[in-house]
Formats: C-alpha cells, sequence, structure tokens
C-alpha cells in the first residue's frame, strides 16, 4: 500500500522537484570521513567526561564547565555527534570552591570554556531525582554552588549560558556560536 504516493505528488506540484527514492536507508554514512571524525569526536567526548582525561584538554575544541547536572556532559555529546567538535566537560564541585578563581588544571585552557548554569529550583528539581532529599539536592546547596560558579567564570571572564529553559540543541548552538563570535548571551 502506497501511504506516500498522493502526498508526494502534491509536493512534487508545489515545490517543482521529484523525487529520488532510496529505498531501505534511513541513515547513510555519506562521507565516510565525515563519520569517522563524528565517532572519534564522540569517543573524546565520553573520555573527557566529568573531569577524566584532563591531559586530552588540549585536543578539546570546546570545555563546558558548570554545577553537577547543569547540562554538561548531554551538550558534550551533542555537540560532538553533531557538529564534529571535541567537547570535554568539568564538574564544579565544591572542592573547587575552596580557592578562589577557576580550578588551576583549567587556566591554560581559558579561551576554550564555556559555562552553564541554571536557576537553582530547576537544579534542585534535577537533581531530587537522582538524589532526592539529600544535601545534594537540597535549595540551600543548589543556591551556593551556583552563585560560587557564577561568580568563579564570570571573574575568569568565562562566557556563560543559561540552560534552565534551553533544549541540548539551543545551548550547542549557542556554544558554537559562541567559539566564533567569543561574546554570548547570558540570558
Amino acid at each position: 500500500m502506497d501511504i506516500y504516493g498522493h502526498f508526494l505528488g502534491m509536493m512534487v506540484g508545489e515545490i517543482g522537484y521529484p523525487p529520488a527514492p532510496l529505498r531501505g536507508r534511513f541513515h547513510g554514512m555519506g562521507d565516510q570521513s565525515d563519520y569517522y571524525t563524528r565517532i572519534n569526536a564522540v569517543n573524546f567526548a565520553l573520555a573527557a567526561d566529568d573531569g577524566l582525561s584532563i591531559e586530552k584538554y588540549e585536543r578539546a575544541d570546546v570545555i563546558l564547565v558548570g554545577v553537577s547536572r547543569s547540562g554538561k556532559t548531554p551538550t558534550s555529546l551533542y555537540m560532538a555527534m553533531q557538529y564534529s567538535l571535541n567537547v570535554a566537560n568539568y564538574p564544579l564541585t565544591p572542592e573547587n570552591f575552596e580557592q578562589p578563581g577557576l580550578p588551576n588544571s583549567l587556566l591554560r585552557f581559558l579561551p576554550k570554556l564555556r559555562g552553564l548554569t541554571l536557576v537553582p529550583e530547576r537544579l534542585a528539581q534535577i537533581r531530587s531525582e537522582r538524589r532526592p532529599n539529600s544535601p545534594y539536592s537540597s535549595m540551600e546547596t543548589c543556591r551556593d554552588e551556583l552563585n560560587r560558579a557564577e561568580v568563579m567564570m564570570r571573574d575568569a571572564g568565562v562566557p556563560v549560558v543559561d540552560s534552565t529553559a534551553r533544549s541540548v540543541e539551543e545551548i550547542a548552538a549557542l556554544i558554537k556560536q559562541s567559539l566564533k563570535t567569543v561574546s554570548l548571551p547570558v540570558a
């Protein structure tokens, strides 16, 4: 049963181009070089996730920083898959806030750093799904960590994206755009 034939005829009439049917192909590899570059970028994002393999940061195109559960990992993986970028991410933890400024391990990569933040209410909600009724997910902890992280990133001049009400696709697009322009809207 041809369920698309009727609609396809109307579409061809509208746009003026005939279809080029390729049966059984959903996602072709296309250019194998591009495909392998993308796969390597995904492998890099996985290897450099959550502060792992800091020695690989030299190869990173961008390094996302932010508190736990601010969206660093999904954004890293999306940017690797969609844009073939080598994206690392580094979590800002309570231990990082014991000393002033960004962690020393990040300072030499300052031009590559991009921050993620969100409102405390959303962070508490996300963390509560992972660890309900814990100090980790308390509003006080979330508010404190976000404030400290934002001050740290602002003082270092790290462009920041608010991930509160944005999809991973939007966050990634803003970060990618910032790599070209170096200025990034916060809201």
